[in-house]
């Protein structure tokens, strides 16, 4: 059932800014004395030591920038707003870490890591499809609308981010609510890691996730061949890094699209949602390396090659971003909307028309031919119908 708990306290509606020369130039040092504060806090937590006591609290880092402020010209010149967020957002990852629900905080890297925080924010619309945003130091910065304006200037913080030469700004939002009315609707949903098939549905519908183009994948094959040439550490080399990055958040940008188009589809048009209960994190991690006995220090084949590329097909499919979404808007939804985890053994192989199951069923990847009954029909839809039937027998009538 869907669990009320993965109910949104906020969302973030991330937007591609677009900085003049002068204001970049601002906000890279703003990135930059970010990660320094950070990184000096990361330093600072890491000196634990029992004998020693407590290492400082956010209250005494806020001190401490303050003397550091003053004793240093090129930390004070910064903006005083941004270097307090960076400290607040390392509190929150410490207290994120004790709660077992994050990593551990660790340091920041240049070139990786980059972005900064504003808080008390200040908007302003400034046409149609452009918006501007107050940075501390840099003045009104452009961004690009693509969400509705009043969704946008409910937004009390912002974050941007640089990569792979892209300027981003995430607004953090309350989430609105999913308007909705009922359909009496129900559906199936089979993930599949098929590049022509990621959702297939009861119904007989077939949803892919989008990929690069064959353009774009050629480019892409000749940029990692340069990549090999080129002497690490020099500009070329990181130029090439660059644009085969900016080709990646291309490709990521489409799947976040597709993703949130067909969940609000399925939230939109179904009132009972059925999915397999699956372990997608446990599904993607990495195999246990097997030491061999009869020789210490060596390892035996663990089949860690055909992993990867399955764990690289199930990420690409979005399968645990799809489940999250549907939660994600079933619970804002203005009419109920049940979402039903059924456990995920024999739905591909089960014949949904005599309920014969057998692996001889599964004649291919794409084809389910009953041996018991002659039923045929394409595998993921036959498995989709079944882990409908399955739900249909958990939700109360």
């Amino acid at each position: 059932m869907s669990d009320p708990s993965s109910s949104v306290v906020g969302m973030s509606i991330k937007q591609r800014a677009y900085p003049t020369a002068a204001q970049a130039a601002v906000m890279r040092i703003h990135c930059g004395q970010a990660r320094f504060v950070w990184n000096l806090a990361v330093e600072q937590a890491a000196m634990w030591r029992r004998h020693k006591g407590p290492t400082p609290n956010n209250a005494v880092r806020m001190r401490q920038l303050t003397e550091a402020r003053g004793a240093f010209e090129w930390l004070r010149e910064g903006s005083t707003v941004v270097q307090q967020g960076a400290l607040r957002d390392f509190d929150q990852a410490q207290r994120n870490w004790w709660a077992g629900t994050h990593r551990r905080p660790t340091f920041r890297r240049k070139g990786v890591s980059e972005g900064f925080v504003v808080r008390d924010l200040t908007l302003k619309r400034a046409s149609r499809r452009t918006g501007m945003a107050l940075v501390p130091k840099v003045g009104w910065v452009r961004f690009r609308l693509s969400r509705p304006w009043e969704n946008i200037e409910a937004a009390s913080s912002a974050r941007v981010t640089l990569k792979h030469g892209q300027w981003h700004v995430s607004f953090t939002t309350p989430p609105p609510d999913f308007k909705r009315a009922p359909t009496g609707a129900v559906v199936g949903v089979d993930r599949g890691a098929s590049a022509h098939n990621t959702l297939a549905l009861s119904d007989g519908r077939m949803l892919a996730a989008p990929t690069l183009s064959v353009r774009e994948r050629a480019k892409f094959l000749a940029l990692e061949r340069r990549l090999a040439r080129q002497i690490k550490g020099s500009n070329r080399r990181q130029a090439t890094k660059d644009s085969m990055g900016v080709l990646r958040l291309r490709l990521n940008s489409r799947r976040t699209d597709w993703v949130e188009k067909a969940t609000t589809m399925l939230v939109r048009e179904h009132d009972v949602i059925a999915i397999e209960a699956l372990n997608t994190k446990g599904m993607t991690r990495a195999p246990a390396s097997k030491p061999d006995p009869d020789a210490p220090g060596v390892f035996l084949p663990n089949g860690s090659a055909a992993k990867a590329a399955l764990s690289r097909m199930i990420l690409a499919s979005q399968w645990g971003k799809i489940e999250q979404r549907l939660h994600h808007k079933a619970a804002r939804a203005t009419s109920p909307v049940t979402i039903v985890s059924v456990p995920a053994h024999h739905t591909s192989q089960r014949c949904f028309a005599c309920g014969h199951t057998a692996p001889e069923n599964r004649d291919s990847q794409a084809v389910f031919e009953c041996v018991a009954c002659g039923y045929a029909a394409n595998a993921d839809t036959n498995a989709a119908e079944n882990i409908l039937a399955r739900a249909l027998e958990l939700v109360p009538a």
